[in-house]
């Protein structure tokens, strides 16, 4: 049960649908009835109901099996809307521009969103050389360093069912295109904490991504956004854009704080 359940036994219908939400936002996975009747604080009728009507009005959806529910898109699109509206969307800027004034090259906040990910918020070098993205781009998970870097922290379950729906599609001669290569490189991304796209998804660009947990989260935590620098591999080749990973971190720890 949940503090704010806890604190408030008296909560309105809407109130305690919102409170399921976050409920299985947290959980990080589709989860069924059974999984959620220990941690909720409601009969067995009552969040039957509740998961029914939240279904039903797009917010949460059934998995193939037809037990476990997800956050479905309407979910999803109000969880990146108040991400980048929030009153805490200059702090996050803020700290992608210093990032980029200090290493010289575009970076930016992303989230994952479904099967893809999401930018966030982007700061642009200002080398002419650059390829320009805005926020609300959408990436494939297979082939950017954020995406895997998502996948590689999903719980396995989650993990597994994401895979399983990838066409690991072929976008350039470096990218990943079987299971097998991709999940060795999740495992070592977990293993090193940090995820590249070697121009893995446009030729000639390269992309290093750390994750953004909330504070206090452990090193295998799954993450709730990712930051990445991204740039041609002409003026910053892979091997020196690895030698930036503390300070990704660094800005990585502060975007933590503004979540």
């Amino acid at each position: 049960m949940t503090a704010q359940a806890q604190a408030e036994p008296d909560a309105t219908p809407g109130l305690r649908l919102l409170e399921l939400l976050e409920l299985l936002a947290r959980t990080g996975e589709p989860q069924s009835l059974a999984e959620l009747l220990p941690q909720a604080s409601w009969p067995k009728p009552t969040l039957h109901r509740m998961l029914q009507q939240l279904e039903a009005g797009g917010w949460l959806q059934r998995e193939p099996d037809g037990r476990r529910y997800a956050l479905a898109g309407r979910a999803r699109a109000l969880a990146e809307a108040t991400l980048s509206g929030s009153a805490q969307a200059g702090v996050r800027h803020a700290v992608l521009r210093a990032l980029v004034a200090d290493i010289g090259e575009s970076c930016n906040l992303t989230a994952l969103s479904g099967a893809e990910v999401i930018y966030l918020d982007r700061v642009e070098t200002a080398f002419p050389l650059r390829l320009e993205l805005k926020p609300g781009t959408r990436v494939p998970l297979h082939c950017s360093a954020s995406g895997k870097l998502f996948l590689a922290f999903a719980p396995a379950r989650q993990r597994q069912q994401l895979l399983a729906g990838l066409a690991l599609t072929r976008h350039t001669t470096s990218t990943l295109h079987s299971r097998e290569q991709l999940e060795a490189e999740l495992a070592r991304i977990r293993r090193q904490g940090y995820a590249v796209d070697d121009q893995e998804f446009v030729e000639g660009l390269n992309c290093v991504a750390v994750p953004v947990r909330e504070s206090g989260a452990s090193a295998a935590s799954p993450a709730r956004c990712a930051v990445a620098l991204q740039a041609p591999s002409a003026r910053l080749p892979l091997s020196q854009a690895l030698g930036l990973v503390g300070r990704l971190r660094e800005a990585a720890a502060a975007l933590a704080r503004s979540l």
